[in-house]
C-alpha cells in the first residue's frame, strides 16, 4: 500500500472485496472514509477492464461534489495498486434492501428522488453511468443515497451518441441490447427497472439466461401483474411506462422524471399525469 496514503490516513479493517481489489476503512482527523485499492495487474489483462480502472477516478472528479454521488477525496498510486479514498457507505445497499422486502410507494419515491437527482446531475455534466442497478446504489451513515461504481461510465458531448454493450442484463436498455448507438436515456431505463423491482420484488423483463433476458428486454412488454400491483397507484405505473418506453424519443429524460407528480408528491400522487 502507498506509503503516502498510510502517512495521510489510518488504514483500518477490510470492509469489502471485489473483482479487482479490496476496500478498507480509513480514518483522517476523526473522519471515516473507504479506501478502494485496485490491483493494476488484474485489470491490465483486459483492455475494457483497464479502461474502467482509469475511467472511474476521472469521472468522479468531474462530478464532484454532489450529495447523491459518491465522493472521491484523494487518489494515490503505487507500483501495484490504485487507491481511491471515497465516502464511507456502510449502510445496507439497495440490492440488500430489495431482497428483504417490497417497498411502499413513499419509501420508493424517497429513493427514486435521490437517485434521479444523481442521474440528472451526471447528465447535465455530460456523463452517462451505463450500469445503474441496486448493487451500485449505496447509502451512507445518515442513510443518504450515493450512486457509485462509475467504471462503465462514459462522457458525452451535446448530441453525441455512445456505443458498446455495457451494463447488467436485467437493467440494460433495449437500444443497447440491439447494438445501436444510444444516448444518456439508457440510465433512465435502468432506473425504471430499479423502481419496478422496488415495488414488485422482481424485474419487469425476466429470463432464465442472459440471452432470454435480452430477448425480453428487446420485446419490452411491460406488465403489471394484478397480484402484485393491485394496490400500486396509477401515477407510479404511468411513470414506469414513461421510463421503460422502448421508443427513446418518447422516453422521459432524467429532468422529466424529477418533475413527474409521483416524484414531486413523494409517492403520494394518485392521479395519472397528462
Amino acid at each position: 500500500m502507498s506509503e503516502q496514503l498510510k502517512r495521510d490516513y489510518q488504514i483500518c479493517e477490510e470492509i469489502g472485496r471485489g473483482r479487482f481489489g479490496v476496500v478498507f476503512k480509513a480514518i483522517k482527523n476523526g473522519d471515516v472514509f473507504a479506501v478502494k485499492s485496485i490491483e493494476k495487474l488484474l485489470a491490465s489483462g483486459d483492455s475494457l477492464d483497464a479502461q474502467c480502472l482509469l475511467t472511474e477516478p476521472k469521472i468522479l472528479q468531474l462530478l464532484a461534489p454532489h450529495p447523491n454521488v459518491i465522493g472521491l477525496h484523494a487518489l494515490y498510486e503505487d507500483d501495484h495498486h490504485l487507491h481511491m479514498v471515497l465516502d464511507l457507505c456502510d449502510a445496507p445497499d439497495l440490492f440488500r434492501r430489495v431482497t428483504l422486502r417490497a417497498f411502499a410507494e413513499q419509501d420508493a419515491a424517497s429513493v427514486m428522488s435521490q437517485l434521479m437527482q444523481a442521474v440528472a446531475h451526471c447528465h447535465r455534466l455530460g456523463v452517462a453511468h451505463r450500469d445503474i442497478k441496486p448493487d451500485n446504489v449505496l447509502f451512507d451513515g445518515r442513510d443518504r443515497l450515493r450512486l457509485a461504481d462509475f467504471g462503465s461510465a462514459e462522457a458525452f458531448g451535446e448530441g453525441e451518441l455512445m456505443s458498446g454493450v455495457v451494463g447488467t442484463p436485467y437493467y440494460v436498455a433495449p437500444e443497447v441490447v440491439a447494438g445501436r448507438e444510444y444516448g444518456e436515456k439508457v440510465d433512465v431505463w435502468s432506473v425504471g427497472v430499479v423502481l419496478y423491482i422496488m415495488l414488485a420484488g422482481f424485474p419487469p423483463f425476466y429470463g432464465e439466461s442472459a440471452a432470454e433476458i435480452f430477448e425480453a428486454v428487446l420485446r419490452a412488454n411491460l406488465r403489471f401483474p394484478v397480484r402484485v400491483f393491485h394496490s400500486v397507484s396509477p401515477s407510479v405505473k404511468d411513470l414506469l411506462r414513461r421510463m421503460l418506453c422502448k421508443d427513446v424519443s418518447r422516453r422521459f429524460s432524467a429532468e422529466q422524471v424529477l418533475r413527474h407528480p409521483w416524484i414531486t408528491s413523494g409517492g403520494g400522487a394518485r392521479a395519472v399525469t397528462d
